[in-house]
Formats: structure tokens, C-alpha cells, sequence
């Protein structure tokens, strides 16, 4: 899918030929897996997923001159430490309150030419990037919604570089950035039968980072009230620069989740 935002006209047209609303019907819309129940009108949707994502871009640390890198996933995999991943939502209606959190920790470690500074050097790097939103539905009835929305993303990044032997032996050094960013734009699904559905979304904006954008189309197979799969791309960039830290990469990937429902 290199176009996922086009997936916003396929929902909006499905919609406006729709039948009435049946707000019980409707699932969330952000999410690959999605674990949701109603109480009291409301309806809550919790959601991990996994995100095969590889990363390019120019990163730059400690005031030096930027490297550009290019990572497919397979390189990640290979250095991964750690990464989370979870969406969130809490909807009333047409209205809606969502969060989507993104974590993960990469290092690695490679000896020296003639192991005079030091025997090795370590790196590692740590990115979290946090976004909490609220939307309002357009469109809205018993096949699908289409939000308009808007949020803002938290970003932390940190690089350490760490020396083991030689005269730098035990010498650390980190440098880290925290920035916010606001964000506007859609999110939305759509059942084309009772088993298959669309859903995505597509946010752009900025503020401390130059440019922030991020988007996602997929599409999904309900087996049952309680199971469903979903598979989809999403791409999330953020172009950002601040007294020598530079962080401007792309991170893009297919996204794959069992849904359960509750």
C-alpha cells in the first residue's frame, strides 16, 4: 500500500452510501488489534500490535555532523533490545479520546582497530514517541465512522555511547532531546461485508519538530464476534533539530494484529 491516505476517500464514499447509525456496531478505528467493550454508552478499545518497521533518514548527536541511515527491519531485529507498541481508545458516540504509544531500544557493539582508546564501543538508542487525541465523527452509521481529528505527540530520543578498555575504559556519554508536536487530520473505518473491514488514518502537523506525520491503512477479517486479523502499512516521519541534536527519520512497515473482542 504506498499510498495509505487514499484509503480516507474509500471510507468517506462507503460511508455517505450507507444506512443509519447504529453506534453499538461500531469499532475503533486507529487500531490492528483491538480489544473493546461498551458500558454506560461508552466503548473502550485497548490494542497492541506489532509493527515490522525499518527506519531511514539523517540522525546527528553531541554536535557532530548528521549520518544519514537507512535500516531495514531485518537490521532492527538483529540489534533489538526491546519495543512496545499499544493503541488505545475510549469513544462516546461521535466523540472520542485515543492514545497510541511507541517504545523501543536498539544497541550494538563493535570492537576498535587497534585498541589503543579503547578494546569496544557500545551504542545504544532509545526512542519513545507518545500521542494522546481526541476526534469528533462526520460520518458516522451501522458500516463504519470517519473522524476528524486532532493531538499531540511526545517524543524522547536518547543516544549512549559507552567505552570498554583502553584509556577511554568506562567512559559513558548520552545526549537526548524531549520535543512536542500537535498533529491534526482523520482516522476512520469501514465494513465492506460482515467479516471484512478498511480502517486507517492520516495526521500531519508540527511544532517543536519541523514537520510530524503519520499514516496507516489496512484492512481487516472478523472470524467471529471475538476474533478478527488485521494486516496493513503505516509510515510515521518526523523531522526534527535542536542545538546539534538531529533527528529527522522516516519508520515505515507493515502492521500485523490478531483482534479479540470482550
Amino acid at each position: 500500500m504506498k499510498n495509505p491516505i487514499a484509503l480516507v476517500s474509500v471510507l468517506a464514499a462507503g460511508l455517505l452510501a450507507a444506512s443509519p447509525v447504529r453506534a453499538a456496531d461500531i469499532y475503533s478505528a486507529m487500531a490492528p488489534e483491538v480489544n473493546q467493550v461498551e458500558k454506560d454508552g461508552w466503548t473502550f478499545a485497548v490494542s497492541p500490535y506489532f509493527w515490522a518497521a525499518g527506519m531511514s533518514g539523517d540522525t546527528g548527536v553531541f554536535g557532530l555532523p548528521p549520518v544519514h541511515t537507512d535500516m531495514s527491519f531485518s537490521d532492527i531485529w538483529d540489534e533489538l533490545d526491546f519495543a512496545a507498541m499499544t493503541i488505545g481508545e475510549a469513544r462516546y458516540d461521535r466523540y472520542s479520546i485515543f492514545g497510541d504509544v511507541i517504545y523501543s531500544k536498539i544497541s550494538d557493539a563493535s570492537g576498535t582497530p587497534r585498541g589503543i582508546l579503547a578494546d569496544s564501543v557500545g551504542v545504544s538508542s532509545e526512542t519513545f514517541a507518545g500521542l494522546l487525541g481526541g476526534g469528533y465523527s462526520v460520518l458516522q452509521n451501522d458500516r463504519g465512522n470517519l473522524d476528524l481529528v486532532a493531538a499531540a505527540r511526545l517524543w524522547y530520543a536518547k543516544t549512549e555511547i559507552s567505552f570498554n578498555g583502553g584509556i577511554l575504559d568506562g567512559v559513558d556519554r548520552s545526549d537526548s532531546a524531549t520535543w512536542v508536536d500537535a498533529l491534526a487530520g482523520v482516522r476512520g473505518k469501514y465494513s465492506l461485508t460482515n467479516n471484512i473491514y478498511l480502517t486507517g488514518w492520516g495526521l500531519v502537523g508540527g511544532g517543536q519538530a519541523n514537520l510530524d506525520w503519520d499514516v496507516a491503512g489496512g484492512i481487516g477479517y472478523s472470524f467471529n464476534e471475538k476474533v478478527s486479523a488485521v494486516a496493513g502499512y503505516r509510515a510515521l516521519g518526523v523531522d526534527y533539530s535542536d542545538d546539534g541534536f538531529v533527528f529527522d527519520v522516516v519508520q515505515q512497515g507493515p502492521i500485523l494484529g490478531v483482534v479479540l473482542h470482550f
